[in-house]
Order: structure tokens, then C-alpha cells, then sequence
């Protein structure tokens, strides 16, 4: 145990056990990836930014504390994993108390998300149903191979940015609308790679999530294709904007060839030596991904934010 969590428990007792399941570390990559459709919409240096900042950093802390907090500790109570889980090491055991908590937590966001401008409010419920059927038995989503991936390539590729855009109240444009929409199939490359580590653990469990079904190199394999046809949308997206292939768009185009270099940089070699590396690896290259995700969240920013 960490001395930090030690410290934890020495202030708050068993409750700190509800508090790690909302796995605050994952808070800042989530915050980060919501506040890019917050930044699309009103650029780097809009004269929006001010007037639009309190009711996108509201829309920001129901998104990232109440809805995915929620819905982390939800799964958790209902996966009840002994090893390892993404952004939490060494879980306690869930306590008595988790799901009602988390749903709670999730409804009271829901309710204070009708003070935001529309459609925020609609997106919020619909990835609050979407946690639900994703997390609680009978439907319990992510035991069904494809349909965990559906959600989350919707739910945290595309819709956790446009959370971000929806706070603001500001028009959805469409060229920027579709660097939303190549988010989606970007996050359809980093999901399976989430669960590589965990196969063991899912198997046991009767879980049939994606990576159960495909196998490591055939789910690194989507992976990778999934991340071309990322890119490809934000090509298409940078080419709708009007950008140039010489000039001052260069360096926006070479940030687009950076990213996906990235994402080549972790799977590509990952996917050549799969075979011989351990769980505790593959949890390591994930969070690699992690790296190349910030990176392209970075790109993306920075090329149609200026």
C-alpha cells in the first residue's frame, strides 16, 4: 500500500474505498480529452473563451467526476476484480455500498447538468444509459464482444469531446464536427489494447469482452486499422477546413504525421512480439497508448484551435 493511501485511510477510514473506485487517477486524461471539444469550440484565443469558461468547466466536472467517476466505480462494483484495473492498482474489495453510491452520483450530474445549455444535458443522459447497460446485469454490455466496444468508441471517443463543445452553447461546425467524429474510430484502436493485460482475469470471469473473442494479435491488428481510419477522418477534416498542402498548413499536416507515427510507434512493435510478453508488459504498452492518445489530443488542438 502507498503511503498516500495509507494517509487516505487514516483520514477517512473504509470510505477512501469509494473514493479510489471513482479512480481519480484516470480524472486528468478524461478532463483532458473533454476540454478538446471545449477548445475546438472557441479556439486557442476566441474572444468565447471567457464568456463561455464557467459553464464549460461545470459541463467539465460533471463529465469527468459525476458520469465517468460514476461509471468506473459502477463497473467496479460489479466486476469485482482481484488484480490490477486501469488507473487503480491493488483495488480494495468493492464496498457494500458502491453501485447505489455511483448511480447516485451519476443521477445528481444528470440533474445539475439541466442548468447547461442544450444539447448538453441530452448528451449526458444518453451516456448515463449507455454506463448503465454497459455495467449493470441483465444487459451488462461489456460481456458481449463488439458491444463494449461500440459503447466506448461512442461514448469517450466522439461524445466526451462534444460534452466539452455541447457545454459551451456554441454551434457545432462541420469541418471540426467531423475531427469529433474520427475520435470515435481512435479510440476503437485504444479499447482493445486496455484489456490485453486482463484476459486472464476476464476469461475467469465468463467476461467475452472484445479482446477475449479476437485474441492479443488480432485485436492489436484492429487496433492498428482502427487508427488509420482515425486519421484518415482527421485528414479529411483538415481538408474540409481548407487547409493547404505548402505554406503556413504545413506544420498542421506534419502534426497529423506525428500522431499517427505514434500510434505506429506503440502497436507495431507490440504486435510483433505479442507472444512472448507477460501481462504485467502488456499493461505497460497500454499505457503507452495512453502517451500517443494525449499526444493526438495535443496535434488536434493546436491544428484547429489556431
Amino acid at each position: 500500500m502507498s503511503a498516500l493511501r495509507e494517509a487516505g485511510y487514516r483520514l477517512l477510514g473504509r470510505r477512501l474505498d469509494y473514493l479510489l473506485h471513482l479512480r481519480p487517477a484516470e480524472w486528468p486524461i478524461m478532463a483532458a480529452h473533454t476540454a478538446v471539444g471545449y477548445l475546438l469550440a472557441v479556439g486557442l484565443s476566441g474572444a468565447a473563451a471567457g464568456t463561455r469558461l464557467g459553464p464549460a468547466l461545470v459541463g467539465l466536472v460533471l463529465w469527468v467526476v459525476c458520469l465517468n467517476g460514476g461509471t468506473l466505480a459502477l463497473n467496479s462494483a460489479f466486476d469485482r476484480d482481484e488484480g490490477d484495473v486501469a488507473y487503480l492498482a491493488g483495488p480494495p474489495p468493492p464496498p457494500r455500498y458502491l453501485a447505489a453510491v455511483a448511480i447516485a452520483l451519476m443521477a445528481a450530474g444528470q440533474i445539475l447538468a439541466l442548468r447547461l445549455a442544450a444539447p448538453y444535458p441530452m448528451v449526458y443522459a444518453v451516456c448515463f444509459v449507455l454506463s448503465l447497460a454497459y455495467s449493470v446485469p441483465p444487459l451488462r454490455l461489456k460481456a458481449v464482444a463488439g458491444a463494449d466496444w461500440i459503447i466506448n468508441m461512442w461514448g469517450f471517443g466522439t461524445l466526451t469531446p462534444y460534452a466539452g463543445w455541447a457545454a459551451t452553447g456554441l454551434p457545432l461546425e462541420p469541418a471540426r464536427g467531423l475531427v469529433l467524429l474520427a475520435f470515435c474510430p481512435l479510440f476503437a484502436a485504444l479499447y482493445p489494447l486496455t484489456q490485453l493485460y486482463q484476459l486472464e482475469e476476464d476469461t475467469r470471469r465468463g467476461d467475452r469482452t472484445l479482446a477475449c473473442v479476437l485474441g492479443v494479435r488480432n485485436s492489436l491488428t484492429a487496433s492498428l486499422g482502427a487508427a488509420a481510419l482515425a486519421f484518415a477522418l482527421f485528414t479529411a477534416a483538415g481538408l474540409w477546413a481548407g487547409w493547404r498542402a505548402a505554406g503556413s498548413d504545413l506544420w498542421r499536416w506534419g502534426g497529423l504525421g506525428l500522431g499517427l507515427a505514434a500510434w505506429a510507434a506503440v502497436i507495431l512493435p507490440w504486435r510483433r512480439r505479442w507472444a512472448a510478453l507477460p501481462a504485467r508488459e502488456h499493461q505497460r504498452r497500454m499505457y503507452h497508448a495512453l502517451g500517443a492518445w494525449a499526444l493526438t489530443d495535443a496535434v488536434v488542438v493546436l491544428a484547429w484551435g489556431s
